[in-house]
């Protein structure tokens, strides 16, 4: 009786733990470059049945199920073109641009390519929306020049620094890596690798300047799996009163 109970118990929270991830989802429907998450369940029964008899382990048949971890899929999703010069989609999937913080100086990764021209002691770089630098093909700061007047007329011309002959001139640069579903979501659409994992440059980045990528966010597949999620937990519960009722009823007949 206590298992059934506590099996409830566990079920409830493990879908409770799930919602959250499909509301976050769903909370960033409107963020370029957002990739949603989706939450792996493992079934405790499997793990007992996959040890020995004798084992001891903890986790123990009919001790239900678990968010066993989550996983992002980092495909390309659906473009939107702007009128920024600077603002750049990402056409292959599992690519990214590499951005530094300026106080910290840790590196991160991005698919979202919404850029503007930031002004530094040294002049005006490339960065993201929260301020980060972007960073070249040689992980260096990439320079960008303010917006010049042009004609007499007042006409405004916007461009990036010239760049310079040879292979090393500094250039917006995309990198991947070997086990992306690997990478950990540190917030604001960026991801980190793990310690031992490095990006890997791709030689020839393909890019659409005047467009950006939209969320990955499908409002329709959220809205399914949410309504799913709230039967599991609402017959999780029923499980927990359940068991609760059978054992009041239990205690009154003994007493």
């Amino acid at each position: 009786m206590y298992q059934s109970f506590y099996t409830g118990a566990l079920g409830a929270g493990t879908y409770m733990a799930k919602m959250g991830i499909i509301s976050n989802n769903l909370a960033n429907i409107n963020n370029n470059g957002f990739k949603p998450k989706t939450a792996a369940f493992t079934d405790l029964l499997q793990f007992n049945l996959n040890d020995s008899e004798t084992a001891v382990t903890e986790l123990m048949a009919g001790n239900g199920v678990r968010m066993q971890r989550t996983y992002t899929s980092y495909d390309t999703a659906a473009f939107t073109t702007t009128n920024s010069d600077i603002d750049y989609a990402i056409v292959n999937p599992n690519q990214f641009f590499m951005v530094q913080d300026q106080v910290t100086g840790d590196i991160t990764f991005t698919r979202s390519g919404h850029f503007h021209r930031g002004e530094r002691e040294d002049g005006f770089y490339l960065m993201t929306d929260a301020g980060k630098l972007v960073l070249d093909q040689n992980g260096q700061p990439l320079r960008a020049e303010v917006p010049q007047m042009g004609d007499e007329e007042g006409e405004e011309e916007t461009y990036l620094a010239e760049e310079e002959e040879g292979e090393d001139a500094p250039r917006l640069a995309l990198y991947t890596f070997t086990h992306p579903s690997r990478l950990l979501s540190v917030g604001d659409n960026e991801f980190a690798p793990p310690e031992g994992m490095e990006p890997i440059q791709v030689k020839d980045p393909q890019l659409m300047d005047h467009a950006v990528e939209r969320s990955a966010t499908d409002l329709s597949k959220e809205m399914v799996r949410l309504i799913e999620c709230q039967r599991a937990y609402s017959y999780a519960l029923r499980m927990v009163t359940t068991s609760d009722e059978i054992e009041t009823t239990i205690n009154g007949l003994r007493g």
